[in-house]
């Protein structure tokens, strides 16, 4: 069975930091890529990072420069650390498990795109 758990989001004043974590198991690590993507209420799910098993970074051009990516794949984990959150960043933060095949077009930026996913962790940036 997949299981993508997310972890790490929480309440943070405008300015400040977090780094959100995505365990996952039930899948070879190698053979997917990781997606973030978030959720605003009333809004659509945007991704804001992708995340090869190798280490390569994608990110779309509306979270370049605050939103860094990495992993760990001895942990099977991988992680988004946000900078200067602003109250716009408020969502819920998901993390996705898709095909490697992803990361050669914009198809890494479609939810639809993705195979699993996990539930979802708040993040809620205060001004």
């Amino acid at each position: 069975e997949v299981q993508l758990v997310e972890s790490g989001g929480g309440l943070v004043q405008a300015g400040g930091s977090l780094r959100l974590s995505c365990a996952a198991s039930g899948i070879t690590f190698d053979n997917f890529v990781i997606g973030w993507f978030r959720q605003a209420p009333g809004k659509e799910r945007e991704g804001v990072a992708c995340i090869s098993s190798d280490g390569a970074t994608y990110y779309p051009w509306s979270a370049k420069g605050r939103f860094t990516g990495s992993s760990d794949a001895a942990k099977n984990t991988v992680y988004l650390h946000m900078n200067s959150l602003k109250p716009e960043d408020t969502a819920v933060y998901y993390c996705a498990a898709g095909s490697k095949a992803l990361l050669g077009d914009l198809r890494k930026w479609w939810p639809a795109s993705y195979d699993y996913w996990g539930q979802g962790t708040q993040v809620t940036v205060s001004s």
